[in-house]
């Protein structure tokens, strides 16, 4: 009988440029991406951490509280300031709904002239307060902190924001090229290759080459979904192009957000007192009793560059994740509550663009999507360098041939 003669099949034209592709944008973005995955992956548990080293002061254990008054706002705004004597005013307050939890109080100031981060932000700083006798408990430079610098590494390169989200937006777009090209030169011909895409075989492998490549090519695979998602969310703060786009495809085709900057402060500067802050908070006490907590902007006269031409009350409902949250616009001089937009009255658009930050750190279900989160992006880290080894190993046998 004649053996049959296998000859292998040459890679089509489309598939040779692909891998051209693929090796050329690895070794160009190979070492940026690492950083941008290995930042992402030291930031997903932040909160998991600060909550541990920050356990004695984010609870105030003040005795008998069933029995006592919460100080007036302006009133606490004023022994924050006598105990930390900082040369910049307090920006705002994080108010929690527990009364058994601190304030924070924080220092945030913005220079749009700095060229890096250290430049741009002169300060950023927190003070956990006890509000029922005004007592500073700690305070902590979130400016120089770990996770601040890990994540303003990974959204910027420590660059400034205005550029600097750009030059880590751009590689990630070259990324999502590369996880679509490898899942195009990894996907398989044949079932027999099949096998071997979807799991190690290693009983009998000893070269660290071929091992090498299943590590870049099955855990790329496996991980090239979450990657996706992850990538995506992250371009959304690179690119308006993008949230409008999540907008329009998750609103079914609405172009204008929602805008509720016409509803504005009507009642008389005179009516504005040192309780002004209080009844707003009282209010979002009462209206959201079982929510986690609210920030207030405590308004100085040199700050009149709120994010919204209104006094808006952002109300997290969640410890864990940002994206249940409601938005109250107070009247800013009376108190007086304006305008409500709960979960109820978003489209799911809207719903979609405030839960992107959950879902870009993981944090969308709580501690499981946050594993998923640290494990992907550990092997997006990975993918850099396990690619840069294929392309080694190759050049050096390419190397002996000639």
């Amino acid at each position: 009988m004649r053996k049959k003669h296998h000859h292998k099949k040459k890679p089509s034209q489309f598939k040779k440029w692909t891998g051209k592709l693929h090796l050329w944008f690895g070794l160009g973005i190979g070492f940026l991406i690492f950083i941008i995955s290995i930042t992402g992956a030291l930031y997903v548990f932040k909160d998991e951490v600060e909550n541990f080293t920050r356990k004695d002061v984010i609870y105030h254990n003040e005795p008998n509280i069933d029995h006592k008054q919460i100080l007036p706002i302006r009133v606490l705004e004023k022994s924050v300031n006598d105990q930390v004597k900082e040369k910049y005013p307090i920006h705002w307050v994080n108010i929690p709904i527990d009364k058994k939890m601190s304030y924070l109080f924080y220092w945030y100031e913005h220079n749009p002239d700095g060229w890096n981060y250290f430049d741009e932000f002169p300060i950023y700083k927190v003070a956990y307060v006890n509000p029922y006798n005004g007592k500073v408990l700690q305070t902590y430079d979130e400016k120089n902190g770990f996770f601040q610098i890990v994540k303003m590494i990974h959204w910027s390169y420590l660059l400034k924001q205005e550029w600097g989200t750009y030059v880590v937006g751009i590689p990630v777009i070259i990324f999502v090229i590369m996880l679509i090209s490898g899942i195009i030169l990894w996907w398989p011909k044949n079932k027999a290759a099949r096998k071997q895409r979807f799991s190690f075989k290693w009983q009998n492998v000893k070269n660290w080459k071929r091992k090498n490549y299943d590590l870049h090519n099955v855990l790329g695979f496996y991980a090239s979904i979450f990657a996706l998602i992850f990538s995506l969310t992250g371009l959304f703060y690179a690119f308006f192009v993008v949230q409008a786009a999540f907008y329009f495809v998750f609103s079914g085709g609405e172009t204008v957000y929602p805008d509720f900057s016409s509803i504005k402060t009507k009642a008389p500067t005179e009516l504005r007192t040192e309780g002004t802050l209080d009844i707003i908070s009282n209010t979002v006490k009462e209206k959201y009793p079982d929510s986690y907590g609210f920030s207030l902007d405590l308004g100085h006269p040199h700050m009149d560059d709120h994010e919204h031409p209104n006094f808006e009350v952002y109300v997290k409902h969640l410890s864990y994740s940002y994206h249940k949250s409601s938005s109250l616009i107070f009247d800013e001089n009376s108190g007086a509550l304006l305008h409500t937009h709960d979960m109820k009255d978003k489209n799911f658009g809207e719903k979609t663009v405030g839960a992107n930050y959950d879902i870009h750190v993981g944090s969308i279900l709580g501690l499981p999507t946050k594993i998923i989160a640290f494990i992907v992006s550990l092997i997006c880290a990975s993918l850099p360098v396990t690619g840069f080894l294929v392309w080694w190993g190759r050049r050096k046998k390419t190397k002996k041939v000639i």
